[in-house]
């Protein structure tokens, strides 16, 4: 498979403007450290995870034994309860999130789905997807679910069964909904049919490392997880991790002669690759590497919320938050360094790949286009 010199040019040219744009990429939550380059050969094949990772299937070029290795890695992090678990690797943390609303609609069909004013856009287009009844709840002004809302809001409709989503790491602000709490107005209302799902897209990746833990767990009450793959560890592929109490999903698999094994997924076919990818991160950091990553991370986003307020820039962020948020600032820095805005706010995530020589090269760019708005 070759390509004509000019087909080549033109990759060559693309790789050159990523090269250009990732180094002022500081606005999103994705890491970009990573070098998978042993995993090169496996790109030789046709790697297809279609069907249930943990049953034989009769493609056999597939890493379920990788994507085994990489849910049960996640599931002891979130504190599943032991062989009552189940998990795969996903196209991300919208179809992991999917996956978990599917799940409470079906153990639930008559539920009313309830998600904070903060939570991810696509939440609102899965709820359309699966055509569930839902309300918004409002949330706190640093973007956490507001519980007293949540709580009156239940009161009047204690005949619908819940199903609360839940924030570990909202999009904006990097917010996280206690569902300890929520589990807590649960119990006060009598309300014993219920179901929570955590988006913890960006924070599950690190939440177990953190001092004090959150409640964002099995143990504090979720029934389903949803993990980015690419956020915290990076990837060059987008992926994310779902893990749900068994017991749920063993309601909604079925067989399928086709590919010779039950299929409790959402996607057909899926990737094989990124399992790989998810299984070397884990494997070559280790839990002491990702502690240090995290460490690193923390101490980033303090001296970006410290640098910025020091030239007098409102910025902030929340409790053990890698997310700093400021008041947005001019068109042209917005632009430079990809940073994401809404609601008057804009903010920079300090993956593990952002330098304190990116913030303070941010912060001068700032003040050399006349500063925020206030």
């Amino acid at each position: 498979m070759a390509l004509a010199r000019t087909d080549q040019m033109q990759l060559d040219r693309f790789q050159e403007y990523l090269e250009e744009v990732a180094a002022k990429e500081i606005g999103y939550p994705v890491a970009f450290d990573f070098d998978y380059s042993a995993l090169e050969p496996f790109l030789s094949f046709s790697l297809n995870n279609a069907g249930d990772p943990f049953m034989p299937m009769t493609y056999l070029l597939n890493s379920h034994e990788f994507e085994r290795e990489v849910v049960s890695f996640y599931a002891q992090l979130a504190r599943a309860p032991k062989d009552q678990w189940w998990g795969y690797v996903t196209n991300g943390s919208t179809e992991s999130n999917l996956y978990g609303l599917f799940l409470g609609r079906e153990l639930l069909p008559d539920g009313i789905a309830y998600f904070s004013q903060d939570s991810h856009y696509s939440v609102g287009k899965n709820l359309h997807f699966l055509n569930m009844r839902h309300i918004m709840i409002r949330s706190r002004p640093n973007g956490e679910m507001d519980y007293d809302d949540l709580r009156e809001t239940l009161k009047i409709r204690r005949d619908a069964p819940p199903i609360i989503f839940a924030n570990i790491g909202t999009t904006m602000k990097e917010a996280r909904d206690d569902i300890g709490q929520i589990r807590d107005i649960l119990d006060e209302l009598a309300i014993e049919n219920r179901y929570i799902h955590c988006d913890a897209a960006l924070s599950g990746g690190y939440a177990a490392f953190l001092d004090p833990v959150p409640a964002w767990d099995f143990e504090d009450g979720a029934d389903s997880i949803a993990i980015s793959g690419h956020k915290f560890l990076g990837s060059p592929i987008p992926c994310g991790i779902v893990l749900a109490r068994r017991g749920h999903v063993e309601r909604i698999g079925r067989s399928v002669a086709y590919i010779g094994s039950v299929d409790t997924t959402i996607s057909g076919s899926r990737n094989g690759f990124t399992p790989l990818v998810l299984w070397y991160a884990i494997r070559s950091l280790g839990i002491e590497g990702m502690k240090q990553r995290l460490a690193s991370s923390l101490a980033t986003a303090a001296y970006a919320e410290e640098q910025l307020n020091n030239v007098g820039i409102a910025a902030w962020r929340n409790p053990q938050a890698l997310t700093v948020v400021f008041p947005v600032p001019p068109a042209e820095v917005r632009e430079k360094w990809q940073l994401a805005s809404a609601g008057g706010y804009s903010h920079l995530i300090c993956m593990p790949h952002v330098s304190r020589q990116q913030v303070d090269e941010l912060v001068n760019d700032i003040r050399q286009a006349g500063g925020t708005r206030q």
